[in-house]
């Protein structure tokens, strides 16, 4: 019964127009949802699938920044899974300026901009997601806990370390779970009373109940000495006269530990991206109870071809690594790696610790290591990446400070190598 209503008079608005700089140049053409992770995933599959298997099929996706990429990727991987005539749909809403000639200035700016598209759907609930960031969890049981103590609004809770919490929202909340205090991303966080290690963070993961929203909306549109965001004006405006309620996070992944990731940097998304690679990954993409939905292009199973002419010769292998379909890894070795779909290696060519977007070409006797390579990006035979930082900046390749490479989409690159080569036999593989 809870089920029923839920998907009746729930609306589920996801922020999707988010430009992620820090994420540069992978999102030089593209929004951050729309980043490829994991191989066959974007970003923005994580809270979709989550919607999905927590039966919310009445869905808003909010865009602004570059959303051509992100819109494809919609229609291509997830318009068949919802019905219209069932009163099912995923809607992507582009900025329309309706009531204001200005791009969205905060989170709940963007929400208020679009109040008459969510308001002609005559929600009683509206949940209010960000479409940026890997986890797992059902939405229900959250709806469902703030439908029973008639809260106005209900905030997703997520235990993190002390120095973590300086980059979210921190909660304090009472015995029975109602938040009394909620500063955003302060630069001394308040810890829990039982722990004064960890802190309660806001996922940034809402429920509100639908003409409370709209009010405090329209209120907040009006002053100017907002930032027309949730977590800086909207909730610690509401928390001394209104019902604001913590909600435990319910990690879905079937892990010891609770799976949350922003890959707001490029570091942080390397990092994550390399954990899927592990024996035992934190982030379960095999759990059969709780489905990661993404488009599957059609392409033929990976292929791995040259492996009789001896060890010491020619030798396509990937160890370690993600391969996914339409790969064909001919004659290189692969090692630690993601690689994306359509991905081409060719002989005596090496790549480790990368990843790979679609499309790229890896040139015969190339040596990539701890690079990211962006879409379609051809790399040239005998060219070394990832092992002179230095060389690799004065070439133009952006460079974090931890030394990982990223190749952006377009990059025309020209061949380079060392004087002195490392033998095919110590490439690594």
């Amino acid at each position: 019964m809870e089920r029923v209503a839920r998907m009746r008079d729930t609306l589920t608005v996801i922020l999707a127009g988010g430009r992620g700089s820090r994420l540069e140049p992978l999102t030089r053409d593209r929004a951050k949802p729309a980043v490829p992770f994991g191989g066959l995933y974007r970003i923005i599959d994580f809270v979709l699938s989550n919607c999905l298997n927590s039966d919310m099929r009445r869905l808003l996706l909010l865009t602004q920044y570059k959303a051509q990429s992100l819109d494809r990727h919609i229609n291509l991987a997830w318009r068949n899974y919802f019905c219209r005539e069932l009163g099912e749909f995923i809607d992507v809403v582009p900025p329309q300026q309706r009531i204001a000639g200005n791009w969205y200035s905060g989170t709940a700016d963007a929400v208020y901009q679009n109040i008459y598209a969510i308001e002609r759907e005559q929600p009683e609930h509206i949940v209010i997601l960000a479409g940026d960031h890997i986890y797992k969890m059902n939405y229900g049981p959250m709806v469902d806990h703030h439908r029973k103590l008639d809260a106005d609004i209900t905030i997703g809770a997520l235990r993190v370390g002390v120095d973590e919490a300086r980059q979210f929202g921190v909660m304090q909340t009472d015995l029975d779970g109602r938040v009394i205090g909620f500063q955003e991303k302060p630069e001394n966080p308040i810890p829990t009373p039982e722990d004064p290690e960890f802190c309660l963070a806001s996922m940034g993961i809402y429920v509100f109940n639908a003409r409370f929203l709209y009010e405090q909306l329209c209120a907040d549109a009006t002053r100017m000495d907002s930032d027309h965001d949730f977590g800086k004006n909207i909730i610690p405006r509401a928390i001394d006269s209104h019902l604001v309620c913590a909600f435990p996070f319910l990690d879905e992944n079937r892990k010891s530990d609770a799976y949350w990731r922003d890959v707001g940097t490029i570091d942080a998304y390397y990092e994550a991206t390399m954990d899927l690679i592990s024996i035992d990954p934190q982030l379960n993409l095999y759990d059969k109870h709780w489905p990661v939905r993404a488009f599957q292009p059609m392409l033929p199973p990976p292929k791995f071809v040259f492996g009789s002419e001896g060890i010491s010769t020619r030798r396509g292998t990937a160890m370690d690594s993600l391969v996914c379909q339409g790969a064909i890894i001919s004659g290189g070795s692969v090692a630690r790696s993601v690689i994306g779909p359509g991905v081409r290696i060719n002989s005596y060519s090496s790549v480790e610790d990368s990843i790979l977007f679609d499309e790229v070409n890896v040139g015969r006797r190339s040596r990539l290591r701890r690079v990211i390579v962006d879409k379609g990006v051809s790399i040239p035979p005998e060219t070394e990446i990832g092992f002179d930082p230095v060389a690799d900046a004065e070439r133009g390749f952006k460079v974090t400070e931890s030394g990982l490479v990223v190749i952006s989409r377009g990059e025309l690159i020209t061949p380079h190598c060392p004087a002195e080569p490392a033998a095919v036999g110590q490439a690594g593989g």
